[in-house]
């Protein structure tokens, strides 16, 4: 891997994302809100409707959840595939087909009965979601606007981070309605009636505008050490592993866990939702405070928020609940931002929708695995013991980004 990527000469400067390049803010903007739609029927699903399925198929919570598990095991086997189509054909395509793909899980969802027509189902979303979920997006602009990315990819997360906000309640509120069946169906429609066409106006590969008069090309420089390469390569990948397993079980048992608390359904749910917002929130401090520093030291700053708020939940108990998953939703916002921002920041855009899809290998497989593993510890542990070892985890994924350091041609670059 170390051969692929190389350091644009510009390193030094790489402290902030930079203007965005014409157009980029539009492309964002499309890029937003399918992601906020895609997210919001697809992850935050299993949520609200897998135990329904349950119930109704008479099929074991882990059989169910598996489901979901294999499709996150798809995606990550999938990942590295799907970044070289996007650096070879660029996002458009990609992200086209994964909206179809994601609407004929979601009908095999709706239409196929019993307990097999929901795993058939959910691999082929598992093929959706490796095309179409944040690791495609962000290579995608990358792909198109090189360095200059940061900036659009923290402007698609502010939207995205509204997804389980939207998600949650809207499966909650459809499913007295239409059933899940009838739940999945509608969302197979509003992907292919509002996704494709955003993506459908996305810019082709090759199609964005010009760099600035005077700005200097994003020539590749020569190839960063390759023992740094690895070293760093080891802890990026250790840090974005641990917090994906923390994310994943947390996306499936959060509204659990907070009744267990002691919340009534009610408040763990008004609870949660607050996530969405707190995500928001953090990828709004990024995009202001980040703008002049490093997204390593964003990185950090966000792996340091979820210990402070399980922390928060040990010493404080039921009554800490909110402040939890508001520091939990920042954290989680900050991070989502840093998976597309600190490789591209560190290892430069050389490469980097290959880099992505590698990087996305071991984080997916992490979570494929993470609700099988933890499910466990849930069912049998107090809440609040579950959340303080979330904390633990937390503070040992922090430790990872500590001794990183930027390329040593950075460093000694002009004001390091």
């Amino acid at each position: 891997m170390s051969r692929r990527v190389t350091s644009p000469p510009d390193q030094g400067a790489g402290h902030g994302p930079g203007p965005a390049p014409p157009g980029a803010r539009r492309t964002a903007l499309l890029l937003g809100l399918a992601q906020m739609l895609v997210w919001a029927v697809t992850y935050y699903l299993p949520a609200v409707v897998a135990p329904v399925v349950v119930a109704e198929l008479g099929a074991s919570p882990a059989a169910v959840y598996g489901a979901f598990s294999a499709a996150l095991l798809i995606a990550g086997l999938a990942a590295p595939r799907v970044g070289r189509e996007i650096e070879r054909r660029g996002g458009r395509p990609v992200l086209a087909l994964s909206t179809l793909l994601l609407a004929a899980g979601l009908a095999l969802l709706g239409l196929l009965p019993g307990l097999w027509g929901w795993m058939l189902g959910w691999v082929v979303l598992g093929l959706g979601m490796a095309t179409g979920l944040y690791e495609a997006a962000f290579a995608t602009l990358g792909a198109l606007y090189g360095r200059a990315a940061r900036q659009p990819i923290t402007l698609v997360t502010l939207l995205g981070g509204f997804a389980s906000s939207l998600g949650w309640p809207m499966s909650a509120a459809l499913l007295p309605w239409l059933g899940w069946r009838g739940t999945c169906l509608a969302y197979a429609a509003l992907l292919l009636l509002l996704v494709l066409p955003l993506y459908r106006r996305l810019p082709r590969a090759g199609a964005t505008a010009a760099a600035p008069a005077g700005a200097a090309p994003e020539a590749a420089g020569p190839p960063l050490p390759a023992a740094w390469v690895r070293r760093s390569l080891v802890l990026v990948a250790g840090f974005f592993i641990l917090r994906a397993m923390i994310s994943a079980t947390l996306s499936v048992h959060l509204i659990a866990l907070l009744g267990g608390l002691g919340l009534s359904a009610a408040a763990a749910v008004a609870a949660g939702t607050l996530m969405g917002p707190a995500q928001v929130g953090g990828r709004l401090l990024e995009f202001t405070l980040g703008r002049r520093t490093h997204p390593l030291a964003a990185a950090r700053l966000a792996g340091a928020l979820l210990p402070a708020g399980a922390l928060l939940l040990v010493l404080g108990g039921p009554a800490m609940a909110v402040p939890f998953v508001l520091l939990y939703g920042a954290s989680n916002g900050i991070v989502t931002i840093s998976r597309g921002a600190l490789p591209l920041a560190l290892f430069g855009p050389r490469g980097y929708p290959v880099l992505l899809g590698r990087l996305a290998l071991p984080v997916l497989l992490a979570q494929a695995a993470a609700p099988m593993l933890t499910a466990p510890l849930v069912a049998h542990l107090p809440a609040a013991a579950v959340l303080g070892l979330t904390g633990l985890v937390a503070l040992l994924a922090l430790a990872c980004l500590l001794p990183l350091r930027r390329a040593p041609a950075e460093a000694a670059g002009p004001g390091s």
